[in-house]
């Protein structure tokens, strides 16, 4: 029997139009979805930024092309069905897309009795509502590309980020809990329903603290405390993420757990 090799089922290097990698819930250039669209951008992929604020999204872009890359940029707030909709049709302009991430998340912090319904609302909107609006997109456009010169039924990858939260509810995180547990049940879902049509559908729980801007300014106490590699380091849960979509379709993972070697199970 031949070995079985990774390929993406686009790859940089086939003929025709680059690959797109559209990634929702990008904000400053030291978080994560930053970091994803630079590792896909380092595959000659052009890079789709979706996020909320307009300056966060053109500084990212701005360093993927300093770097050579090729980036666009899509303000807007993904739990609008017309804002993501019209986006996901500008996006099918830039070419085949090959790579759909949910970054996006509301993290509610407060007693469970001091969270008001807007609150829980609001944490519901952007992970679980906003998860489903850009994955009914995604998966639209994903199904148009069948790629059939490199591996015939895998037409791309759709991708959550998810956290220790949509495993294990705590206080002070309900709302987070919740709205997080929604979107690991939605990947779930759609993984059975759309992976024997060639979409690999993968969730990826973040099981620690992110070494990056928001960490640092809100928390620089625990940065200290964790040391050397305690935190999860942006390019190294960007590499697993690229792992995915290049996996081959006879060994897909559909959930993935990432943790700093210190953190405690």
């Amino acid at each position: 029997m031949p070995p079985v090799t990774a390929s993406s089922p686009v790859s940089s290097s086939d003929s025709g139009p680059s690959p797109v990698a559209w990634i929702a819930g990008v904000g400053a250039s030291a978080g994560l979805g930053a970091a994803l669209a630079r590792r896909f951008a380092a595959e000659r992929f052009v890079v789709a930024l979706t996020g909320r604020t307009q300056a966060q999204l053109a500084a990212v872009a701005a360093e993927i092309e300093a770097a050579g890359g090729r980036a666009q940029v899509f303000a807007g707030d993904v739990a609008s069905e017309a804002e993501i909709h019209g986006i996901a049709q500008r996006v099918k302009a830039l070419g085949p897309l090959s790579v759909a991430i949910f970054n996006a998340a509301s993290a509610v912090r407060a007693p469970t009795l001091e969270i008001s319904v807007d609150q829980f609302t609001q944490a519901w909107r952007t992970s679980a509502l906003g998860g489903f609006i850009f994955a009914r997109e995604a998966l639209q456009g994903l199904l148009a590309n069948g790629f059939e010169a490199t591996a015939p039924k895998a037409r791309g990858s759709l991708l959550f980020t998810g956290a220790t939260a949509a495993l294990r509810g705590k206080p002070p995180f309900a709302a987070f809990a919740a709205a997080k547990a929604s979107l690991r049940s939605l990947s779930q879902s759609l993984a059975r329903e759309f992976g024997p049509q060639g979409i690999h559908v993968a969730h990826v729980v973040i099981d620690g603290g992110i070494d990056g801007e928001r960490l640092r300014s809100n928390a620089p106490q625990r940065v200290a405390q964790a040391g050397d590699d305690g935190l999860l380091q942006l390019d190294a849960i960007a590499e697993n993420y690229w792992q995915l979509h290049v996996q081959h379709r006879s060994a897909w993972t559909q959930e993935l757990d990432l943790r700093p070697f210190k953190e405690p199970f």
